[in-house]
C-alpha cells in the first residue's frame, strides 16, 4: 500500500507568480491545458498500489478547490482529500501535522511532492530504487551547470551508493551539479527524524517564550532542519533522473514548463493534441493544445481524458496551449510559446508571442503582442529556468507578456486590436 503528498502551500506575499495567481490559486493555474497539480496526481495514479492521494497547504478550501478535488477523485478513481494547516507549516511541519492521517491504514512508503514542479515524475522507477535498498528518505536529483546549482538544493553523493553525504540548500559557493527537484519518496520511520526537530524547536521556544505557545515550532523546513542535519548518516538516499524537470515559480516558468509537458504528450496523451481535421485547425509544425473549453476547465475543474476536439487556427514552430474557449480565427499568425486562458477569439492576422493572455480576452485583427522569453540556455542541456524576481535593482526585468488577467496591468475581458 502506497500514498502519496502533495505539498501546495499558500497565498504568499510573494509577486513572481502575480498577476497569474489573482484569478485562480497557483496549483490549479493551466499548465498544458490541466490544472499545474493535475500532472502531479496523474502520476502517482498510475502507481501500482496507490491508495491515497492527500493534498496539504493552508489555502481556504474555496470552491474552486473543492470541484477540483471532486472531479479529481472521478477522473482517477482514487481518494483524494485536502488537509488544511492552521498556519504555514514549512515543507515538513505539515507532514508531522497530519502524519496519523499520512500513516492511517499502514503504507509501505508515500511519496512528497512539491506542487510547484514540472517533471515526467519517475515514480515508478523512485519505487523500485526504495524497495532494492530501503532508507527512510529518498530524493529525486537531477544535475544543473555549476551557476544556477546555487539556486537549488545541492546534493553531494556517494557514486557508489548514492547515499547523500552533504546536503546544503541553496549554497553561496559551488557544492555540486546535483539539485534537489522536490520529489520524494518517504518511509514511516522519516517522521521520526520531523518528530525530533519539533520537539528541539518546542524546546527552544520555551526558553523564549515562557507561556510554551510559541507559533513556531510546528514550522519545520525539510531541506535545512532534516537532508542537512542528517546527511552522511546512512538514511538520505538520492535517485538521479535524466527526463524533464523544472519549477514553476514564475509565468516565464509556466510558459516553459506547458511547453515540457506538451512535448510529452506526444508519448503519453496524444488525445490532448491538437491534430489535423478537416475544416479545423491548420498545426504547422510542434505540439500545440487548442481545444473547446466545456466549464470550468483551468478555474479549478480537472480536465477529463476525452478532451474537447481543437478549434480555429494554429500556426507556430513551438508548442502551444490553449484553455476554455481558444477560439483563434481567420489567418491569425498564430501563438508561439504562448498559453491562452478563456480567450474568446483570436482574430485575423494576429500574432501573439511569448505571451499569456487571460481570460475573457479577445485579440483583435492585426495585434501584435509580444513578450521577452527567459528560457534556458538551449546549448547548455544541464540549464534550467532561472527563477527571477519581477524587479532587480530598481528596475523591471524584461519578461513575458500578461495580457486581461485580473488585478494586472491590463483588464480582464479586454479587447486588444492592432
Amino acid at each position: 500500500m502506497l500514498k502519496a503528498v502533495i505539498l501546495i502551500g499558500g497565498p504568499q506575499k510573494g509577486t513572481r507568480f502575480r498577476p497569474l495567481s489573482f484569478e485562480v490559486p497557483k496549483p490549479l493555474f493551466p499548465v498544458a491545458g490541466v490544472p499545474m497539480i493535475q500532472h502531479h496526481i496523474e502520476a502517482c495514479a498510475q502507481v501500482p498500489g496507490m491508495q491515497e492521494i492527500l493534498l496539504i497547504g493552508f489555502y481556504q478550501p474555496d470552491e474552486a478547490l473543492t470541484r477540483f478535488l471532486e472531479a479529481a477523485q472521478q477522473e482517477f478513481n482514487l481518494p483524494i482529500r485536502y488537509l488544511q494547516e492552521f498556519v504555514p507549516l514549512g515543507t515538513g511541519g505539515g507532514l508531522y501535522h497530519f502524519r496519523d492521517q499520512i500513516l492511517a491504514g499502514g503504507p509501505e512508503a508515500f511519496f512528497v511532492l512539491n506542487a510547484d514542479v514540472c517533471s515526467d515524475f519517475p515514480l515508478t522507477a523512485m519505487l523500485d530504487s526504495y524497495r532494492h535498498q530501503p532508507h527512510p528518505f529518498l530524493l529525486l536529483g537531477t544535475t544543473a551547470n555549476r551557476t544556477q546549482s546555487l539556486n537549488y538544493g545541492c546534493i553531494v553523493e556517494n557514486p557508489q551508493t548514492h547515499e547523500v553525504l552533504h546536503y546544503v540548500e541553496k549554497p553561496s559557493t559551488f557544492v555540486s551539479d546535483i539539485i534537489n527537484c522536490g520529489i520524494y519518496l518517504f518511509s514511516p520511520e522519516a517522521l521520526k527524524p520531523l518528530r525530533d526537530v519539533f520537539q528541539r524547536n518546542q524546546q527552544d521556544g520555551q526558553l523564549e517564550d515562557s507561556s510554551g505557545l510559541w507559533p513556531g515550532a510546528g514550522t519545520i523546513r525539510l531541506e535545512q532542519d532534516v537532508f542537512s542535519a542528517l546527511a552522511g548518516q546512512g538514511q538520505i538516499y538520492v535517485h538521479l533522473t535524466d527526463g524533464i524537470w523544472s519549477q514553476i515559480k514564475s509565468a516565464g516558468s509556466a510558459l516553459y514548463a506547458s511547453r515540457l509537458y506538451l512535448g510529452q504528450y506526444q508519448l503519453t496523451h496524444p488525445e490532448r493534441l491538437a491534430k489535423h481535421t478537416p475544416g479545423g485547425p491548420r498545426i504547422r509544425a510542434g505540439p500545440q493544445c487548442l481545444h473547446r473549453g466545456g466549464g470550468d476547465r483551468g478555474r479549478g475543474r480537472a480536465a477529463p481524458r476525452e478532451h474537447c476536439p481543437p478549434w480555429g487556427h494554429a500556426a507556430g514552430r513551438h508548442p502551444v496551449a490553449g484553455w476554455e474557449g481558444v477560439a483563434p480565427v481567420g489567418s491569425a499568425s498564430g501563438p508561439f510559446s504562448s498559453l491562452t486562458a478563456h480567450c474568446r477569439v483570436w482574430q485575423e492576422h494576429t500574432c501573439v508571442l511569448h505571451t499569456i493572455v487571460g481570460w475573457g480576452s479577445t485579440v483583435g485583427r492585426w495585434a501584435r503582442v509580444e513578450g521577452t522569453p527567459n528560457d534556458p540556455n538551449p546549448n547548455d542541456p544541464r540549464a534550467h529556468m532561472d527563477s527571477e524576481s519581477l524587479f532587480k535593482d530598481g528596475k523591471l526585468l524584461p519578461a513575458i507578456t500578461i495580457l486581461g488577467m485580473a488585478s494586472s496591468g491590463t483588464r480582464a475581458g479586454e479587447n486588444l486590436h492592432g
